[in-house]
């Protein structure tokens, strides 16, 4: 939301995408590390990484990393840098609308970095606790260090004070998913799931995912050594991890960082011990380790050097071995086929928000046809690499219908070659709930409810297995 925006009558329940009142509960599920004695460099990377999503449309990832590359910031600093961050990312409508009740008129365009300021400002007095003095103080420096901003440094003194004083009850009465989720795709998944399947999906979107792990083997040996949980499946799953890199396992390679929901689909593919298989869009890695630790001859394929770069970095980390080619998954043509392709497709990523918050951000309503005709392109040219026989599988990230089950529903009418092999309730510890009538896999945010509070959820994931006939 944008401070140029007056506020609007707040109605629990309303789809609205940009209102101007909020507050809700700290959703975050980790414990954010101490606030840095001085704290400027930290809070001048958060701010900037948040101008870089808000204004020049970077994804956070690329746009933090930059920001930290700038500054000198111990592993602590750089931590509470990225907690800042996300939380505002999470929680932009509520804060927005905090701050706009302060406000006797909107601010002109011309503001500078005033938002992610005040917005990063309001996010460590509500939800991370670290004291108002310090937070109010460095951020009146960071308007004055901004040439845009610095004339409005008093009014941040202001603002910011009585957010101190009374934020805290007004942030626990607002209505957290329609201020925080757009429009647009709050009003989709009620359209495709229902109001109340909608609701939970978005709340739970809001939440900081856990840590998850996929093993190379003995998924209760290292839940044990971790102090973690082992989900249906085999992944074991952290609530409180600290920096992945200083974990047990990670420098022997026993495992890697992967959502429980995307180390589903490669496991539709069966035992693939000894079969060619093609992971189209493969990196940066997840899917292919998972081929290859099962014994697959895995071609890895992505379009992009540096993620394939990455992609075989993983895989040496891991001790994992796997052919690999840079080429567009829409036009690759190797002249041979495979036992089995797998196809993680570009999309929306709509599922994956409690790992992504950014996507609240920079995704657009656009985007779904975009990268639905993307999809398209891609599976009618896997379809030509499955060898009689062999199976398919295609997957998504995303809880829109149009890179799922509607893209499914087009294949298979227009390649008659191909059929569904639908799933059964079991099947590779698949819950019920996440199988759909037609036999296809369906995951959502607000799953894995029953388990104690900061592991609970999964990122919302669709797949179809396919088998092409002999």
């Amino acid at each position: 939301m944008a401070f140029d925006k007056k506020p609007r009558p707040h109605k629990p329940g309303a789809g609205t995408g940009k209102p101007r009142v909020y507050r809700s509960r700290p959703t975050a599920t980790m414990v954010p590390p101490p606030a840095p004695a001085d704290g400027l460099a930290a809070r001048d990377c958060a701010v900037s990484a948040l101008f870089s999503v808000f204004v020049e449309k970077r994804a956070f990832d690329d746009a933090f990393n930059k920001a930290a590359e700038t500054r000198t910031l111990e592993p602590r600093d750089r931590a509470f840098a990225r907690m800042i961050a996300s939380t505002v990312l999470r929680r932009r409508g509520e804060f927005n609308a905090i701050l706009l009740e302060h406000l006797e008129k909107p601010l002109p365009e011309n503001r500078g970095r005033l938002e992610p300021v005040l917005l990063s400002a309001v996010a460590q007095l509500l939800v991370l606790q670290t004291p108002p003095h310090a937070v109010i103080s460095i951020a009146v420096d960071q308007c004055q260090k901004d040439s845009a901003a610095k004339r409005f440094d008093k009014l941040a003194n202001a603002v910011l004070r009585r957010v101190s004083e009374a934020g805290s009850q007004r942030l626990a009465a607002l209505d957290a998913v329609t201020l925080n989720i757009p429009a647009w795709m709050l009003a989709r998944w009620v359209a495709a799931y229902g109001e109340s399947d909608a609701r939970a999906i978005a709340a739970a979107s809001l939440r900081e995912a856990p840590l998850d792990l996929t093993v190379k083997s003995d998924s209760q040996l290292w839940a044990e050594k971790l102090s973690g949980v082992v989900l249906p499946g085999g992944t074991v799953r952290l609530s409180e991890a600290g920096r992945v890199e200083e974990l047990a396992g990670y420098d022997d390679g026993a495992w890697w960082v992967q959502d429980a929901a995307s180390a589903l689909p490669a496991k539709l593919l069966g035992d693939v011990g000894g079969l060619s298989v093609a992971d189209l869009c493969a990196a940066p890695g997840g899917k292919t380790a998972q081929l290859a630790n099962a014994g697959a001859n895995v071609t890895g394929i992505d379009k992009s050097i540096g993620r394939l770069n990455r992609l075989k970095a993983n895989l040496a980390r891991l001790s994992l071995t796997a052919e690999t080619a840079v080429a567009d998954a829409a036009t690759y043509n190797p002249g041979r086929t495979f036992d089995a392709v797998l196809i993680d497709a570009p999309c929306t990523a709509t599922g994956t928000i409690r790992r992504h918050p950014d996507i609240l951000h920079l995704k657009r309503p656009e985007d779904v046809a975009a990268l639905a005709a993307v999809q398209s392109a891609i599976l009618a040219n896997a379809a030509k690499l499955v060898q009689p026989g062999g199976r398919l599988v295609y997957c998504t990230c995303s809880l829109e219908p149009e890179e799922g089950v509607d893209q499914i529903a087009r294949f298979l009418a227009a390649n008659p070659a191909f059929s569904r092999l639908p799933l059964s309730p079991g099947e590779h510890a698949l819950d019920a709930r996440w199988i759909t009538p037609a036999g296809d896999l369906r995951t959502l945010p607000h799953h894995l409810e029953s388990l104690p509070p900061g592991q609970r959820g999964l990122d919302g994931f669709y797949a179809a297995r396919l088998v092409r006939n002999a």
